[in-house]
């Protein structure tokens, strides 16, 4: 029997109509920077409302166009929002439910997950948490079949949070997607500072700068840096922008970045 988890932000943070939520990633991708470049092996890309972080999210998505009939396995790492708790857990459901359909997880791999210490089941960290959701829609627009390990980060280290994707990071048919945004509620000149100085940490893999004020992420984020850093892997920021930017006023911000390593 499939256990179903339903969405718990369309119709807040993005539509909760199929044919609406479509017509906002479309325009969202179109005008995304079209570039020829090498596919995506992981991206750090925003989880807030799609009119404030969505068209800095779109960005790193465009990269996902070539390779819409390779990828058939996404891993979404993020931050706990709502619920306290050690380690990563994943759930125990089977199905993750959008409006634009159904997708499904991939239990196998979430039950080998399992072995490792820091990881445990555990539905009510999904239930209502929005930074791995948000997520889905853009993958579902973008790419064809593929199944899903979703990852909810607790209060973990970058090292166990880097063990875990390790043992999920094998070849091109896996995507692995963090999901964080940056700073929060600052005026819009110190947010701007203070997120251009996030981007050089990430882009220089140095995680250990980055703190909870930085990014919200900030676990996730850590462990994949240091994945990189471990295997010779390099960072490139693709976007940077706020609320400011984007849909909201300029006196407290939200600060959002795409960033990309490539395969």
């Amino acid at each position: 029997m499939n256990h179903i988890r339903q969405p718990a932000v369309a119709g807040t943070f993005y539509p909760a109509r199929g044919g609406e939520l479509h017509g906002m990633l479309e325009t969202l991708l179109a005008v995304a920077p079209r570039e020829d470049v090498a596919p995506p092996k992981a991206l750090i890309v925003p989880h807030a409302g799609y009119i404030y972080s969505g068209p800095v999210a779109a960005t790193g998505y465009a990269r996902l166009r070539p390779v819409a009939d390779s990828v058939s396995r996404v891993v979404v790492l993020g931050p706990s929002h709502r619920v306290a708790f050690h380690g990563l857990a994943v759930p125990v459901d089977s199905i993750f439910r959008t409006p634009l359909g159904d997708v499904t997880l991939d239990t196998d791999t979430i039950q080998a997950l399992l072995a490792l210490p820091q990881v445990h089941p555990d539905n009510d960290a999904h239930r209502m948490e929005h930074s791995i959701e948000v997520h889905l829609p853009f993958l579902q627009e973008l790419l064809n079949d593929f199944v899903l390990v979703p990852i909810v980060v607790g209060d973990a280290t970058a090292a166990e949070v880097c063990d875990v994707i390790s043992m999920l990071w094998d070849g091109p048919e896996t995507l692995l997607i963090v999901s964080s945004d940056l700073s929060h509620y600052h005026d819009y000149e110190t947010a701007t500072r203070l997120d251009h100085a996030t981007s050089h940490a990430i882009e220089s893999l140095a995680f250990e700068k980055i703190g909870y004020e930085h990014a919200c992420g900030r676990n996730p984020v850590s462990g994949l840096l240091l994945y990189a850093r471990q295997h010779g892997l390099s960072v490139e920021t693709l976007d940077q922008r706020n609320s400011g930017d984007t849909a909201g006023p300029r006196d407290q911000v939200v600060g959002y970045g795409a960033y990309v390593i490539n395969r």
